[in-house]
């Protein structure tokens, strides 16, 4: 009796690990980089490096264009002016660079750059984010396009505190992978719309 105790024991350490792990995967959806239209950069935590990532895309050849999107957080310039501006001092050819400087939130990114999308005719965007983002993003963007032909690559920028094996060790970690978790789920329920 001992023995099966100890094995049911082993099995509900096993499974808690192997969920708490694949929350993090799940949270940080990435897909083999693809030849693309469009780098789509979109502002929020750790923007800098987020934009460091949507450059080393661009300068690798992925795509030939970058947008960026993101209002201000305060009165002052929108974030996406300032990614643009970051981009052009990592090399990036300013014609090279559209904005979107408008969106406060996901839902926003996602409606707004679709106009872009749209003008440009891009079949295939990259999206770039911080990886815990990544999947809220996605189901975002998807929804948004869900109209057009256009097929989302998930890649994510790094980030200097969340990671998606280790994530449940840091307080704050844990606090963001639950909110997370939870826009993710009002993400699914709420119906998107958007401006044709």
């Amino acid at each position: 009796m001992k023995r099966v105790i100890a094995l049911l024991l082993l099995a509900l350490i096993i499974l808690a690990t192997a969920s708490t792990v694949g929350v993090g995967f799940y949270l940080s959806p990435q897909d083999e980089l693809a030849p693309a239209d469009a780098i789509v950069v979109i502002s929020g935590g750790e923007t800098a490096l987020r934009v460091k990532e949507g450059v080393s895309l661009y300068q690798s050849g992925w795509a030939p264009l970058i947008i960026m999107s993101g209002a201000a957080r305060d009165e002052g310039i929108a974030n996406a002016v300032s990614m643009k501006q970051m981009a052009i001092n990592l090399g990036v050819p300013a014609d090279s660079i559209l904005v979107e400087p408008e969106s406060i939130n996901t839902f926003e990114n996602a409606t707004l750059v679709r106009k872009i999308i749209k003008e440009q005719k891009a079949s295939q965007i990259i999206l770039v984010t911080s990886p815990y983002h990544q999947r809220r993003a996605s189901i975002v963007f998807h929804k948004a396009l869900s109209e057009l032909p256009v097929t989302i690559i998930n890649h994510s920028a790094l980030d200097s505190a969340w990671r998606k094996n280790g994530w449940w060790m840091d307080g704050w970690a844990r606090r963001l992978t639950t909110s997370e978790l939870k826009k993710i789920v009002y993400t699914q329920v709420v119906p998107f719309q958007y401006q044709k």
